[in-house]
């Protein structure tokens, strides 16, 4: 398996480069570039190449099949489990496997901020569900290293190119649905449809989890399908203590409380959504209880900094749905003046651009609008598709997001600081070239010497 390639680049001596048609690119157009990197061999559905060639009706379906017929072992004696949704991916598969590791059972997490070992970064990712052969890799690597469970997001893109083949869940969990990716799925009847397909991988003997509290639950519907939220739910939530981060809910009947690490009320559900995959996989409530505030956030989730009189969160809410949640959640945690840097993806869906500027002008005393991955879109045009309709004028415009956040942080008095959007990422794509940037860094260096 690590002498199959499907990106050209990868290739080195000896390898075999897989020609793959996506939506953007078509592998084809890159034969050549393999070939030259050292491919011994291509597999290809058309083409006349000087190297060793098989030629098939459908190389995705060639690869599916190579790796079902060869590797399937891989996922003997291991058990996987899918999160889809909106929001609350990152965090609830990363919570559910560090209560794992904290409970000494070997787990790995692949999802947006990497692949992770036992709760170590091993490598970046490219997407939050990686390709086919990709994933295989990373559940080998996995299994090598001992690991009984593996947490995967699984994104709407992934079902709907099919990206997780013949792989089978043993839980899949579905968060959310609000607005997001409309520029890939056109609306919201296809984003709803393409997260049903979890459905499709699940075993037979597998359990689906919903959210009930989620106006779209109703569509997922499994044999063995299990709930959480406020509304009538397997694991009910009860309440939350912001004061103490204390939650209390309910299970057969029994209630149970539990301190956690995870500030705001939205980090309930996410929580709540671990508890229950793991309680669903065997695990004991008390056992999962007794190590849950050993549990931290992944990085760029409400990541959250002091300096001096201020508090400053860096988060990756990037949809309306989650601005929402982050701001609302900040000014109860921290009941100071909300001030919020955020802008919008370019070359991303642009109907949630007016949405999130009047959200954030709503919620926030007062709004930066300035870049996040910009792509091939001008800065300034993203912009002004924010700013368009605003009802609020309590806002700037810093087009240069580290000018943006230095002349916010000069300013900070008495406040908490939402730097929203970009999270755990450190960089920004401008022309669709990745150059380094981190939020943190920049607030941290700030920090350090002021």
């Amino acid at each position: 398996m690590d002498k199959l390639k499907i990106n050209s680049k990868e290739v080195t001596y000896g390898d075999t480069f897989i020609a793959l048609r996506g939506n953007n690119n078509d592998g084809h157009k890159f034969i050549d570039e393999a070939i030259k990197n050292g491919a011994t061999e291509i597999i290809c559905e058309y083409g006349d190449y000087d190297v060793h060639t098989i030629i098939v009706p459908n190389t995705k379906d060639y690869l599916n099949e190579y790796l079902n017929d060869n590797y399937k072992y891989l996922l003997d004696n291991l058990k996987i489990i899918g999160i889809t949704g909106t929001n609350g991916k990152t965090t609830t598969a990363f919570i559910t496997s560090s209560i794992l590791n904290k409970l000494n059972i070997n787990s790995a997490y692949i999802g947006t901020i990497g692949f992770y070992i036992n709760g170590k970064l091993i490598k970046n990712l490219n997407n939050t569900t990686p390709d086919t052969l990709t994933l295989y890799k990373l559940i080998k690597e996995a299994k090598e290293n001992n690991c009984k469970f593996i947490v995967m997001e699984v994104s709407s893109h992934s079902l709907d190119m099919n990206r997780l083949a013949s792989i089978k869940l043993d839980i899949a969990l579905f968060t959310n649905l609000t607005q997001d990716h409309l520029d890939y799925h056109k609306n919201m009847n296809n984003y709803l449809n393409s997260k049903l397909k979890i459905i499709n991988y699940l075993k037979d003997d597998g359990i689906l989890i919903v959210n009930n509290d989620s106006e779209y639950s109703k569509y997922f519907n499994f044999k063995n399908k299990k709930s959480i939220g406020k509304n009538l739910s397997t694991y009910q939530i009860l309440d939350y203590v912001n004061s103490k981060d204390l939650i209390v809910f309910k299970y057969e009947d029994k209630k149970y409380e539990v301190k956690i690490n995870l500030k705001s009320k939205f980090n309930v559900y996410n929580y709540i959504s671990s508890l229950a995959i793991l309680n669903s996989l065997g695990i004991n409530i008390k056992d999962i209880i007794n190590v849950s505030n050993l549990v931290e956030a992944p990085p760029g989730r409400m990541e959250t900094f002091i300096y001096k009189n201020n508090y400053i969160i860096i988060d990756y809410a990037h949809t309306p749905d989650a601005v929402i949640k982050i701001i609302n959640a900040s000014k109860e945690t921290f009941n100071k003046k909300i001030i919020t840097i955020i802008g919008c993806g370019g070359n991303r869906d642009k109907t949630k651009r007016p949405i999130m500027g009047d959200i954030a002008t709503k919620l926030s005393d007062y709004v930066i609008f300035t870049s996040d991955n910009p792509r091939c879109e001008d800065p300034k045009s993203i912009i002004d598709d924010i700013t368009e309709h605003l009802e609020n004028n309590n806002y700037k415009i810093i087009i240069d997001r580290k000018e943006a956040i230095l002349n916010t942080l000069k300013t900070l008095d008495n406040s908490c600081l939402l730097i929203l959007g970009k999270g755990h990422e450190d960089y920004q794509i401008i022309n669709n070239q990745k150059y380094h940037f981190s939020d943190k860094e920049i607030v941290l260096d700030y920090i350090k010497n002021n």
